[in-house]
């Protein structure tokens, strides 16, 4: 099996990395999953939240933003309405971390302004603390600790456990007996299981002053075991039947440490939606396995060798996120942990990935992970580009910021005139950026977009293209999958209505077993229009039977002549649609086409593409026996015959399976 890449990391509130599929307290985030060809990640910090996300060559991080004003906590859950909930408030400009004191390195000799410094209202710690064993503190230093980071006055039993090292403080009336002994037996765990300060806090935090301490344990049971339940149903047979699925593991960006999702409390369906950062991964010679304490060192995380991943948390935590949540990141990674988990994860998590860009603020490095922005001749023609990599299609969003921006980058060119820039490269640059505009409203846009890009395993153009597509559920990754049969379980999966486009917008015959849509190969080599508007009909798709049907208005019989041609180029053809009245009577349409392909002079039966009323878009076949049509191609417009006469009075609501 070709081994993946390995995984990374990336921020958010509290922050993501994507890993193994059960994590209790006693296992700190360890077993990277990680997709091959992509990294995983996420980051958590404060008021906002990241997720990170690594496609094949291309990584992704996914960053979600979600702003708490003066709040600093997790989501809301079961607990939220508790007397004891107090929300964290901190003063402005409180908190900071610099380039130099994460990595000894001058802030001025850093060359992406928001890698520099960072000053806000997010509690971080910093690297330094967070990589301070707990049993180098000590119980009481713990607390210490995370009393003068959240601002809480929580205080232990006078007299210690036996097992404990000495933590004596007189009890007060903020902090109950029975919450002191819980908060001792907590810290008692963070030493026992070799924890460090980073990883203790990245547990505590989410639900230090939201729960009683005597009820945290069974505040972050009650989190896994929702996540676990939901992930398990999740998965029915080779379908994923709740695609809404955040990341298994997150980066909280306030510990730099990497922690299970769940501990985090957010979830889509409660109102989190993450602001997700998009990247390309750089050619293997200009990457590093690097191992780091934020992931507890358990798998070696593949960066560019010019980044730092602390510079990458401060750019996060500037760009107002606090949590960048890792989704899938694809890099031959060699010597993974838990590797049984990695097939079985992917199943789910690979197909997945898309959902945190869809609809939302996207972050972007174009030039390599935590890289400054920069461009050269060749750049945007390479195997490594963001433009060019499949994944990357379905993290376009719908607001895109670029990161790794410097004062003299691209991203600061003048034009010299309304449609040029100073050179050829820079020209081009901005029209590739512009063209993700269009790319998220139309259906043969993506796919036309997705021929011209690549990826380490083929069907991945395929997995990449479900989110994009609008599909209800989606079919499970199996990387040794034919594309066909891929791209096929994707059509089923579809949204009725996404079925439909390919009936009514894709003007030529499926070569494969179904001649009402194209099969993948036809996808990826013919030219496909991009204009056109589908309608409202909708393609049902029975599992059991295997069979697609149409039920709506439809010309039963009708003439079709003047396209008997075909033509070299797209542009507008007219011909005749000729039909004849109860009375005898033949009636003339004038009808137009935009696709260059022909339509033998012949008697069709023609559905419509609206519902309770027609539009301009028909699919054009012959209806066979046992209410079957077999398509032949479409026509985009039929308007009023030379007496001002329309079309309802000559169509029927008639129900086909497709063929």
């Amino acid at each position: 099996m070709h081994k993946p890449d390995c995984a990374v990391c990336t921020p958010r509130r509290d922050s993501y990395f994507t890993f193994s599929p059960h994590v209790d307290l006693s296992s700190t985030p360890s077993n990277a999953y990680i997709r091959k060809d992509t990294g995983a990640y996420s980051i958590t910090g404060k008021t906002e939240a990241f997720s990170f996300a690594v496609s094949d060559q291309n990584t992704n991080i996914i960053m979600a933003l979600k702003r708490k004003i003066e709040h600093v906590d997790v989501e809301s859950n079961d607990l939220e309405d508790h007397p004891r909930r107090r929300g964290y408030r901190y003063e402005p400009d409180e908190f900071a971390l610099s380039a130099f004191t994460e990595t000894g390195r001058a802030e001025l000799s850093i060359e992406v302004p928001k890698q520099r410094s960072y000053t806000g209202r997010s509690p971080v710690i910093p690297r330094a603390l967070a990589d301070t064993p707990c049993a180098t503190l000590s119980i009481q230093g713990i607390l210490d600790r995370l009393n003068a980071t959240l601002r809480t006055s929580y205080t232990l039993p006078t007299a210690p456990s036996s097992s404990t090292s000495a933590a004596s403080a007189a009890p007060s009336s903020a902090t109950s007996v029975q919450d002191q002994v819980s908060l001792l037996s907590i810290l008692e765990g963070c030493i026992q299981k070799n924890y460090d300060f980073g990883t203790a806090y990245a547990f505590l935090r989410p639900v230090w002053n939201t729960v009683n301490p005597s009820k945290i344990q069974d505040e972050l049971r009650r989190r896994e075991r929702r996540d676990r339940e939901r992930r398990q149903k999740a998965l029915v047979g080779n379908r994923i039947v709740d695609p809404y699925m955040r990341p298994r593991r997150d980066w909280d960006l306030c510990s730099n440490r990497v922690v299970p999702s769940w501990i985090t409390g957010t979830d889509r369906v409660r109102g989190y939606k993450p602001t997700p950062i998009s990247h390309a991964w750089v050619d293997e010679k200009d990457r590093v396995d690097v191992q780091t304490p934020i992931n507890g060192k358990e798998w070696p995380v593949p960066i560019p060798k010019d980044v730092d991943l602390n510079l990458i948390r401060i750019e996060m935590l500037n760009l107002a996120a606090e949590a960048a949540e890792g989704y899938g990141t694809r890099y031959n990674w060699v010597q993974g942990p838990r590797e049984d988990l990695r097939v079985e994860e992917w199943r789910l998590d690979v197909p997945t990935i898309g959902e945190v860009y869809q609809h939302t603020k996207v972050v972007i490095y174009l030039n390599g992970l935590g890289r400054p922005l920069r461009l050269k001749d060749g750049d945007l023609d390479s195997d490594r580009s963001w433009f060019r990599r499949a994944w990357t299609l379905q993290e376009v969003g719908l607001v895109r910021i670029i990161a790794g921006d410097t004062p003299d980058g691209p991203m600061h060119a003048q034009r010299v005139n309304s449609r040029n820039y100073e050179t050829a490269l820079l020209t081009r640059f901005h029209e590739e950026l512009n063209s993700l505009e269009d790319i998220g409203f139309n259906f043969l846009a993506m796919m036309a977009s997705m021929q011209k890009r690549v990826s380490t395993n083929p069907v991945d153009r395929v997995a990449g293209l479900a989110f994009p597509l609008s599909s209800y559920t989606i079919p499970a990754y199996h990387e040794s999958e034919t594309l066909e049969d891929a791209w096929t379980a994707l059509v089923n999966a579809l949204a009725p209505s996404t079925r439909a486009d390919f009936l009514f917008m894709y003007p030529g015959v499926g070569l494969g077993s179904k001649k009402w849509r194209p099969t993948w190969d036809q996808v990826m080599k013919e030219s496909l229009s991009q204009s056109g508007f589908s309608g409202y009909a909708e393609v049902e798709h029975n599992d059991e039977m295997d069979e697609d049907s149409y039920s709506g208005s439809c010309i039963e019989k009708g003439y079709v002549r003047g396209f008997d041609m075909g033509s070299a180029e797209n542009h507008v053809r007219s011909g005749e649609l000729v039909i004849k009245a109860a009375d005898g009577i033949a009636h003339t349409f004038e009808i137009k086409v935009t696709h260059r392909l022909p339509i033998p002079e012949d008697t069709y039966t023609l559905l419509n593409s609206g519902d309770e009323y027609l539009t301009n878009q028909w699919a054009v076949g012959k209806q066979l026996p046992d209410q079957r049509f077999e398509k032949v191609s479409v026509i985009d417009g039929v308007y009023s015959d030379m007496n001002g006469d329309g079309l309802a009075e000559f169509t029927e609501r008639r129900y086909f399976v497709l063929v």
